[in-house]
């Protein structure tokens, strides 16, 4: 797979099968992730990976949580600006009506789109997820060489035929990520994914993406 196909073919799955990843695997996309650019070679990510008896153990606590219906936990980061500006809250809202629309939901229906985000905490079946912290020193420069990092790790798992979905949600749920986990005080949950094999048989609707001449400006000559 060249590295425009992993590009294309990279998408939020949120079905995976239960087939086994092998540990191998992972060790193989996590050692060449750690080629991801960083400012002066910081290398800010600090990265946990489940599988097995712990990820199950992690499920299992955030399905009784979810089931007692108990609320989030407090954020330690703003995941979005309090009030969105155009363009980028008509995005966001034609991102909710294709994903709940896709699975037949109606915006009203708040009830079902919570039971439909609640799959965020069983990780979409997958049997494999990663857990990606920052330490709470660092700046926004050092939160974009996280972005960095994540983006080269779901595109190597596409070049191993896998599939990954980023998750903010778990950020909601860190209290219980950190029982399994036991992550140093310092360091502050950015967001967990989802690895596996994609299950075919459940809907994976794409959200599009803006023009080229509505998010680049070219300057000069061709």
């Amino acid at each position: 797979m060249d590295v425009y196909e992993a590009v294309t073919s990279r998408r939020a799955v949120r079905g995976f099968t239960d087939r086994h990843v092998p540990r191998e695997v992972l060790e193989r996309v996590l050692s060449a992730a750690a080629w991801a650019p960083s400012a002066s070679n910081l290398q800010p990510w600090h990265t946990y990976v489940l599988t097995g008896g712990p990820l199950a153990e992690l499920k299992k606590r955030a399905g009784e949580r979810v089931a007692s219906g108990s609320p989030w936990d407090e954020p330690e980061y703003e995941q979005y600006p309090p009030a969105l500006k155009s363009p980028y809250r008509e995005r966001r809202s034609a991102f909710g009506e294709q994903r709940y629309g896709a699975l037949g939901i109606p915006r009203e229906d708040l009830e079902a789109r919570q039971r439909a985000a609640s799959a965020n905490w069983d990780c979409f079946g997958a049997p494999a997820a990663l857990f990606c912290y920052i330490d709470r020193d660092m700046g926004p420069a050092q939160w974009a060489d996280v972005g960095m990092y994540l983006q080269t790790v779901m595109l190597l798992l596409r070049a191993e035929g896998l599939h990954s979905c980023t998750q903010m949600a778990w950020a909601k749920y860190r209290e219980n990520v950190a029982a399994v986990l036991s992550p140093p005080d310092e360091f502050i949950l950015f967001c967990g994914m989802s690895i596996g094999f994609e299950d075919v048989t459940v809907d994976c609707t794409r959200t599009g993406r803006a023009p080229l001449d509505e998010t680049v400006t070219f300057v000069g000559g061709r």
